[in-house]
């Protein structure tokens, strides 16, 4: 497909470099030439220095051939002002990123009138995130699939769970548990495992399964499974207040500490179910009155990733709170990996993630069947959910038979309304979605997961 992406931030660079590692015909816009100059030269792409918002910078752009536009610039206004401009002179689909939540609140009306497919918040996204993580406070990270149907959880193998040593078949033969798992990480190495695979003490191992089996395996291996009865957050910015919100509708008791004093007032006023503390988020002895040895959840989301790290670092220290850390930066994500910050939350991670997802659906009508993608395994492996619409090369066929390419595992069959976790004398048929975790990129069509001779 052609794609126009207008701002070359972390979010513009960031899909930049995914979507042309799928072959797409890439064009980046932004005011400032040293960023246009700057991808260019890292990945082979198109670059335009203007207004992404000008129909001048759009014509030469090629707009009028564009299949979606891709509006990521640091201003709201100007975001919200290239999309209806290119519906002008061409038919293509436009995503905006949009933070201010006067306009989230309007999303609907945005939408409606000025004819922009899809509208992305990064805090909003984030605060979902987070939300989902404290209703399964043991999971690091967790994705669905086949609307909420399938579930891909990521934990730590701690070693009170007596598995280490246990190769993966044998922990499927001991647990009896419909589940599966599909990935390991291990001191900076990512691996799809096989069933001989021996797992060790603080692997990070995800598991794929229906919700109802997910939980059955935690409570054998002696995990937490039920949602925190309190959190306690520190910063009061959007995503702050959007986190704050959503816990609060799921009758969690928040505490949220935040320096502003008049951002505090107004926190009060939005979230009258929330107690706002106006205090330094990093005195620890404030930390301590309001009750952090005793928070099931410790949420850090301030502006600075420092910050947030050490107080995640300091809770860890004096609490068994769930800890989310949000960090910014990716340039330190390796670091950041080693510190044991529970569950990091990167909002500019999830913004190009849900929009690659987008991207990945829009791709079905010309070929593609993928209609879920996640990135898993520190961003080093997908999960991808495929339609399986007609007959082909992978149907009928017991997946024993099947010559799949290397690093990569059919992970779930949904059909019918029924989660399989597949064996080898199972096939795929159409109607079924099909989940498949890999090392390998790109894969469009289901038919591509075969080894090519």
């Amino acid at each position: 497909m052609k794609i126009i992406i207008i701002g070359c931030g972390k979010v513009g660079s960031t899909l930049a470099e995914e979507l042309c590692e799928e072959d797409h015909e890439l064009t980046m816009i932004d005011k400032n030439p040293q960023k246009i100059q700057q991808i260019c030269e890292s990945i082979d792409i198109m670059g335009s220095c203007g207004n992404g918002a000008s129909i001048q910078i759009l014509s030469e752009a090629g707009v009028e051939e564009a299949d979606i536009l891709i509006a990521v610039t640091g201003s709201e206004e100007l975001t919200l002002l290239c999309g209806p401009i290119a519906k002008k002179v061409s038919q293509c689909h436009t995503i905006a990123r949009v933070r201010n939540p006067v306009y989230h609140r309007e999303v609907h009306f945005l939408r409606k009138k000025l004819g922009i497919s899809m509208i992305i918040n990064p805090e909003f996204a984030a605060a979902m995130e987070i939300s989902r993580l404290l209703r399964f406070p043991s999971a690091i990270k967790r994705d669905t699939f086949s609307k909420g149907r399938v579930e891909l959880l990521k934990f730590k193998l701690l070693p009170e769970f007596k598995l280490s040593g246990l190769s993966v078949a044998d922990i499927m033969d001991k647990l009896r548990c419909d589940i599966l798992i599909c990935g390991v990480e291990r001191e900076g190495h990512v691996f799809i495992p096989s069933g001989d695979f021996v797992l060790e003490d603080m692997d990070l191992v995800s598991i794929i399964a229906s919700p109802k089996n997910s939980n059955l395996f935690f409570k054998k291996i002696g995990v937490q499974t039920h949602q925190v009865r309190n959190a306690l957050i520190v910063g009061g910015g959007t995503l702050g207040y959007y986190l704050a919100a959503a816990l609060s509708d799921m009758r969690i008791r928040v505490s949220l500490i935040e320096t502003d004093r008049a951002r505090c007032e107004e926190l009060s006023e939005l979230l009258p179910s929330v107690t706002v503390i106006n205090g330094d988020g990093t005195d620890k002895k404030l930390l301590m009155e309001e009750g952090l040895p005793n928070a099931e959840a410790f949420v850090t989301l301030t502006n600075l990733d420092e910050e947030n790290i050490l107080l995640s670092l300091f809770a860890k220290k004096v609490s068994r709170a769930k800890l989310v850390t949000k960090v910014n930066r990716l340039a330190f994500d390796d670091i950041v990996d080693g510190l044991d910050l529970g569950s990091v939350v990167h909002p500019k991670y999830l913004t190009a993630d849900y929009i690659l997802q987008y991207v990945r659906a829009m791709s079905n009508s010309i070929g593609s069947n993928v209609e879920t993608l996640y990135h898993i395994l520190d961003g080093q492996a997908e999960a991808l959910e495929f339609a399986v619409r007609d007959r082909s090369a992978v149907t009928g066929i017991p997946l024993s038979e099947l010559k799949l390419k290397d690093n990569l595992l059919i992970a779930c069959i949904y059909r019918g309304g029924v989660v399989h976790i597949p064996r080898g004398q199972d096939v795929i048929q159409p109607g079924d979605s099909v989940i498949v975790v890999t090392t390998v990129r790109g894969l469009k069509d289901l038919s591509d997961i075969r080894k090519v001779r």
